[in-house]
């Protein structure tokens, strides 16, 4: 009989209320050990509200949330001895050197090899020798990373990790994440910054004013979105033609303009393939969602990405 998987993280019906005030609201949500979850939402939609509730910073209104399958509350300290954590808002010492208070920091997990804290430091170009109120806000920001990392835990929970770095440092910390989910490591992690979630993430969490709208594997939640396609005619293009990609299965938004058609398609691209190969086609564009699209399309009233409803607007015109 194969033995069960206990998840890194599983919550049931976690609510959490600030008064009258709504923080996140019946969260059901289960990250498996070994895998990089992102947590997606604008500010204020609940994301650092969850982080708290699992780092047992907060207590929650309802529900409870297991780490390790150990419940955060009353195993809040052997929990926090398996976690790295970075929060929103890092606040440490002003007058202590980034080296002075990531040894000082490592000595309180029972030490840290000083050639790993060097070497990450150096990875994200980050000089040791100047006091935290010397740093600019990426390095800071860079100080905070290391100390969750340094220690290789065994689950990563970072909010918003890359606020502030530059491209390349953004790219390294990544990279250094990836090394991390081979040796083992689970990473929680929230962030704005969605193309990087798409190439990094095995799955990824919606949450929408509290409420957790959409979990699933980065590649679903793309696929199944609107694909804008663009056909060009070798003709323009007539009612008959148009009402023949508009009666197919999926499409919407269609625009004829001379001898070029447009329109979006929700689902399978192959019967608008299929229709296309019985006219005068000069080409063919189909333009698959990025995971940006997807993610703004959960946050506007009609469900529809921005780049559609541009669309939308070329039909009007047309």
């Amino acid at each position: 009989m194969a033995q069960q998987t206990i998840p890194a993280i599983a919550t049931d019906k976690l609510t959490k209320y600030y008064g009258t005030s709504r923080g996140v609201v019946d969260l059901d949500l289960t990250v498996d050990e070994g895998e990089i979850f992102g947590f997606l939402g604008p500010n204020g939609a609940g994301k650092t509200t969850t982080i708290r509730l699992l780092m047992d910073l907060i207590r929650p209104t309802g529900g409870h949330a297991r780490i390790f399958g150990k419940d955060t509350q009353a195993d809040s300290v052997a929990i926090k001895q398996q976690i790295g954590y970075l929060p929103g808002e890092l606040a440490l010492w002003p007058n202590l050197t980034g080296r002075q208070t990531l040894t000082y920091l490592g000595n309180l997990r029972g030490g840290v090899d000083p050639q790993r804290i060097e070497s990450l430091a150096a990875r994200l170009q980050l000089d040791l020798g100047k006091k935290f109120r010397e740093y600019s806000k990426g390095n800071k920001q860079k100080v905070g990373l290391v100390q969750a990392i340094m220690h290789q835990p065994r689950l990563l929970i970072l909010d918003e990790p890359t606020s502030g770095l530059d491209p390349l440092n953004q790219q390294e910390f990544f990279t250094i994440l990836s090394e991390a989910r081979k040796g083992g490591a689970t990473v929680f992690l929230s962030s704005h910054v969605l193309s990087e979630v798409e190439h990094t993430c095995d799955r990824v969490g919606i949450i929408r004013e509290g409420l957790l709208v959409r979990v699933g594997a980065v590649r679903d939640i793309v696929t199944e979105k609107q694909y804008r396609v663009e056909l060009q005619f070798g003709a323009p293009v007539d009612g008959t033609v148009r009402q023949a990609f508009a009666a197919l299965p999926g499409v919407q938004n269609l625009a004829a303009q001379d001898g070029r058609l447009q329109f979006v398609v929700q689902g399978a691209l192959d019967p608008v393939i299929k229709l296309a190969a019985q006219y005068p086609v000069l080409s063919l564009t189909s333009h698959e969602p990025t995971l940006e699209e997807a993610f703004l399309a959960y946050y506007r009233p009609d469900g529809v990405a921005p780049a559609v409803e541009a669309e939308k607007e070329a039909s009007h015109v047309a």
